[in-house]
């Protein structure tokens, strides 16, 4: 069974009702990105981070998984697929996903201020001023900021050597160093992307670019794939 790897982003979720801060000029929600997403912005406000996370999370329970979502899980019947999501809602795998790698964290776990490695699972949507980890240190959202390094970066760079086939949707592919994941797939491969955005540049030869939403071009591809 030939691999399929998927490299999404938030484009995939957007069709959820999930806002990403990138369509907004670097305001996520209202709030600039820095004062949400960055060790500073952790330091110099915790409620907030804290409620700004909480009120993601909500929201992400209020929404479902798309179409988009529901194809790719269907392509497991044909195809041996393994997700690598820069998002961290967990509409992957709600949709029945088995094979998801969660590049910069999720929104369903918590992980220890003190010690990154330190991660547990939520079974609510809130995570408290008080609530520690075993450690002792305040609990913070298990999510990647700016300036932070990528755990799972090398774990996704050895998934993509592995591919007989390589989907890229819902990315802008400008953030680093998640974008550079294509550049570790075998030579030659075919290599399909999915955005309605057409201001790539140096694209690889061997890439078809379908500019559609997430929903739209995944029902062309998923014909595309089935009858090649």
């Amino acid at each position: 069974m030939e691999k399929l790897v998927v490299l999404s982003g938030a484009g995939v979720s957007a069709e959820s009702g999930i806002k990403t801060f990138r369509d907004s000029g670097g305001l996520w929600e209202g709030h600039d990105v820095m004062e949400v997403a960055s060790p500073e912005g952790w330091r110099k406000n915790q409620d907030l981070v804290q409620d700004f996370y909480n009120q993601r999370r909500k929201q992400m329970l209020e929404c479902q998984p798309n179409l988009a979502h529901q194809i790719l899980v269907e392509l497991e019947d044909n195809f041996d697929v393994q997700i690598i999501t820069q998002n961290v809602d967990d509409l992957h795998e709600r949709a029945g996903s088995k094979n998801v790698l969660h590049l910069h964290g999720e929104l369903r776990k918590a992980q220890s201020s003190l010690d990154p490695n330190l991660v547990y699972a939520l079974d609510h949507w809130e995570i408290k001023k008080g609530d520690k980890c075993e450690r002792g240190s305040q609990l913070r959202p298990n999510v990647v900021w700016f300036g932070e390094p990528v755990p799972k970066m090398l774990e996704a760079i050895d998934i993509a050597q592995k591919a007989d086939i390589f989907l890229i949707i819902g990315t802008s592919l400008q953030v680093y160093p998640a974008a550079s994941i294509v550049d570790y797939t075998p030579s030659n491969i075919p290599i399909y992307l999915i955005d309605p955005n057409s201001s790539f540049h140096s694209l690889p030869k061997n890439l078809t670019h379908f500019q559609k939403s997430a929903t739209e071009g995944m029902k062309i591809l998923k014909e595309v794939l089935l009858w090649s």
